[in-house]
């Protein structure tokens, strides 16, 4: 398996802040701490690489609050730890963000997500390869050769939510991000507990 995680592959256009939204963040982090537990959001530690992000909407529209680029590997996060995404251009392959920290490597993935019903609050991406290995192709699955990160990937979700049943599993496989998926919610809770629940139920089998 090669892993293919952690780059950011948008043009990132970010300007340094301090901490904004803290009771967004607090929520984050709240959800944060059993996916991480869970071994779903982490650290490679051979690669020196982390995974796994999540984010809510918040502050005008169209903008989130989203996990800072290689934060996989925090215990705790606190409102240091997240960009707010402030805007963004999915044909231009550009994310405009602001905060202590880059927003994370998926946020034109976020931003896409959440273009697509303005009833999606929040997403959750992570890495498993037990659950990655038992859903590709099973659960709605984009296509093996669209990389994660980039406009085609955004595109890529677009096209599953129109012709799947990807609205109402709220949660996906990415084909070419090995272990890669990604749940969402009209909460930051279901869509966590949508991936906590598949994976105890995946280690339950």
């Amino acid at each position: 398996m090669t892993i293919d995680e952690g780059y950011v592959k948008y043009r990132s256009h970010w300007t340094p802040a301090p901490a904004s939204n803290t009771s967004v963040a607090a929520e984050l982090d709240r959800w944060r701490k059993p996916l991480h537990d869970a071994g779903l959001i982490g650290h490679y530690a051979d690669l020196g690489i982390g995974f796994g992000n999540l984010s809510m909407r918040c502050g005008d529209t169209g903008q989130f609050l989203i996990s800072g680029t290689q934060t996989g590997e925090i215990t705790t996060s606190t409102p240091e730890h997240y960009a707010l995404v402030t805007a963004y251009d999915i044909d231009g392959n550009s994310v405009w963000c602001s905060g202590p920290v880059h927003a994370s490597s998926e946020a034109m993935t976020h931003a896409a997500i959440y273009e697509l019903d303005p009833h999606i609050n929040a997403i959750v991406h992570v890495h498993s390869s037990l659950l990655w290995n038992r859903f590709r192709d099973q659960l709605p699955t984009t296509g093996a050769d669209v990389p994660y990160g980039t406009p085609e990937m955004a595109r890529e979700f677009a096209r599953l939510y129109a012709t799947s049943d990807f609205p109402a599993k709220r949660i996906a496989v990415m084909a070419g991000h090995d272990d890669g998926l990604i749940s969402f919610g009209s909460s930051l809770e279901e869509a966590a507990t949508t991936m906590l629940d598949l994976h105890a139920a995946a280690l339950a089998d």
